[in-house]
């Protein structure tokens, strides 16, 4: 097994097996340079959107994140250990791959983030983001698996190989767990706090950050701190990715549920490359009273938060109804129970022209996809111990662009 102090050098003080208390304050890297404005795009503005989904699949149990290995093959993590796969519409009742080594101390451990290598089939690799018992107690880890034919469900995966480990987890929350590869091919990781917020403003620890590797394991030599995966701090607990198509980067993030005496407040930011996003100084836009340590910079403001509402924000996408059309970013919310549309200034990644919610009434939503086939997966998740079940759930939602009016 790799395990994270391997794959770290020591040039950023970074010992990520022997994190189990609150690390040691680091001095951050400068604040960086907001992004510059992208040029004036000829695509069509975002109009109206109204979703009329369908349910691909039902009978899951805490799904978490979608993965697609074509258009017509998808795989769904299952919290308790499971991927399963729905293959030409239809769900296998056969798993691909069960982890018994997964753990699921809280409410939000497990197995939890799923991507597929940019470059599938060749080579043939899923990555999995997931909860175990470590020697030092609740881990997370991230296992590259190879993708191959047989067993019931027709699809296996195989020969785990991790390629980061030691990452801690927390006694009930705050895990993060989704991955994703951007467009620059690199593997990025989304890690909570673990209960312990002054992890976040650390960047000697891996919780509360946006990680950012190798599709094995290594540091890339252009990460802001050198030798370090650390990508952008200061994070509670982001659950979402989602780049556009001019390779910015959108993370959302959860805000506090009591810590010092606070609630709501949850963000969605546009990450920039060493950033420090507040936590624990910050909640979103609010001073928690809590002193930032030595070094830290000046947080980055999110680019839309909740305020005195709560979203819960989990998986997010860009999405476009058609090639011409601006995309607007959807962020899946659990306590909202609907997804947030945000659509952003297509000259300026930083600029929020507009934000308005969708698709209620299917209970807390977990995940938001952009399909190779044009068409929006949603993920359920009111099996998760705080929703409350429908009939046939956890499911998978698709709605696809149409003229008939069963679409998008």
């Amino acid at each position: 097994m790799r395990a994270l102090v391997r794959i770290l050098a020591l040039g950023c003080g970074l010992l990520l097996m022997a994190c189990t208390g609150p690390a040691k304050q680091g001095t951050g890297p400068a604040s960086p340079t907001p992004a510059a404005p992208t040029p004036t795009t000829t695509l069509a503005p975002a109009g109206p959107l109204q979703l009329n989904p369908q349910v691909l699949a039902g009978g899951l149990e805490v799904p978490w994140e979608i993965g697609f290995l074509s258009s017509d093959r998808i795989l769904v993590t299952e919290r308790p250990g499971r991927v399963r796969v729905i293959d030409q519409g239809r769900l296998n009742p056969n798993p691909v791959l069960t982890l018994s080594v997964v753990a699921q101390p809280g409410l939000e451990s497990g197995l939890l983030g799923l991507a597929v290598h940019p470059g599938f089939p060749n080579p043939p690799y899923v990555y999995l983001y997931y909860t175990y018992r470590g020697v030092r107690g609740t881990t997370n880890r991230v296992s590259r698996f190879d993708v191959g034919s047989g067993g019931p469900a027709g699809l296996v995966l195989t020969n785990e190989h991790p390629i980061l480990d030691g990452i801690p987890g927390g006694q009930c929350c705050h895990f993060g767990g989704r991955i994703g590869f951007g467009p620059d091919s690199y593997l990025y990781v989304t890690v909570g706090d673990a209960q312990v917020p002054s992890r976040a403003e650390s960047t000697g620890s891996p919780n509360g950050k946006i990680l950012r590797v190798a599709d094995d394991g290594s540091v890339p030599s252009g990460n802001p701190l050198p030798g370090s995966p650390v990508f952008a701090y200061g994070l509670r607990n982001p659950q979402g990715l989602a780049w556009d198509a001019a390779g910015h980067l959108y993370a959302s993030n959860n805000g506090p549920t009591g810590e010092f005496g606070l609630l709501h407040h949850d963000e969605v930011d546009l990450v920039q490359p060493g950033g420090f996003y507040g936590w624990p100084v910050m909640a979103g836009n609010l001073p928690t009273g809590q002193a930032a340590a030595p070094g830290v910079p000046s947080r980055i403001a999110p680019l839309a938060e909740s305020g005195s509402d709560t979203w819960a924000p989990s998986g997010m996408t860009l999405y476009a109804r058609s090639s011409n059309e601006q995309s607007t970013l959807l962020v899946a919310s659990l306590k909202a129970g609907n997804l947030l549309r945000l659509v952003i200034d297509p000259s300026n990644p930083a600029h929020l022209l507009s934000q308005e919610t969708l698709l209620g009434g299917f209970g807390r939503l977990r995940d938001a996809v952009s399909g190779p086939d044009g068409c929006l997966y949603v993920l359920t998740s009111n099996r998760d111990g705080r929703g409350q079940p429908q009939a046939r759930d956890d499911r998978v939602l698709r709605a696809c662009p149409s003229t008939s009016g069963s679409g998008l």
